[in-house]
């Protein structure tokens, strides 16, 4: 397995988290050692979409019905787009990178931090292709009853906390572990859909309740900061 920090390039703060990040992992003697991955940022953000042949298919003004997918498409509030664009595609190279090795995948936001030891053996046995490990008190919108519909499995499918038309996956998709076939699944969405944040596109409505599920004895919670990989 690879497990990689995604981490903003000459930000002192990002670096400081990852290492923080790091450091708790070490700590709980996790069977897996972090390297640090560098981000994609906002000035060479469009290069990346126009090498890789995607187009950006969310709204950034007016929300809506999305008539392709069926979904709701609610505006994410952002001072700058290329930072958002940047988040979806540091996801995205790692998502390429899993399938391309076919190797499994520890995927964390450089805000992640690890409050007990995670046990690998659990996710590589699950028949899940995407797995969140984190907390989702604080990390997701109605974050208190994700948290009660998951906590006593060990693994749980996503639940439903929203109207059928929103988009609903991974709480905040700042530590997951990704299986090469989830990758591919992801790959192929992007594909069909364009680019989404993606808290959106990992949703279980597109990907299937039986690929995306989350842990319910959460390993990670996101650091109490002012900065993450998706500041706005």
């Amino acid at each position: 397995m690879q497990a990689r920090i995604i981490t903003l390039s000459n930000n002192k703060d990002s670096f400081t988290q990852a290492n923080r990040c790091i450091d708790s992992s070490n700590h709980f003697k996790n069977s897996f050692t972090i390297s640090k991955y560098i981000a994609t940022i906002p000035s060479n953000v469009v290069d990346n979409f126009r090498s890789r042949g995607i187009k950006w298919n969310y709204p950034w003004t007016k929300s809506h019905l999305d008539i392709q997918s069926g979904l709701y498409k609610t505006v994410y509030e952002t001072a700058d787009p290329a930072k958002r664009m940047s988040c979806f595609m540091s996801h995205y190279r790692l998502w390429e990178e899993c399938a391309e090795k076919n190797e499994d995948f520890l995927v964390l936001e450089h805000d992640a931090l690890f409050v007990r030891r995670l046990k690998i053996e659990t996710l590589e046995e699950s028949s899940y292709k995407i797995i969140s490990i984190n907390d989702p008190r604080g990390a997701t919108r109605r974050s208190q009853a994700y948290h009660e519909l998951i906590c006593d499995h060990e693994i749980a499918p996503v639940p439903w906390i929203d109207d059928a038309k929103i988009p609903q996956g991974l709480p905040g998709n700042s530590a997951y572990y990704l299986k090469p076939e989830g990758a591919m699944k992801l790959l192929l969405l992007v594909k069909e859909y364009g680019g989404w944040p993606n808290d959106a596109i990992m949703c279980k409505q597109l990907l299937s309740a039986k690929t995306i599920g989350c842990l319910g004895k959460y390993a990670t919670v996101v650091q109490k900061t002012h900065s993450s990989s998706t500041t706005t």
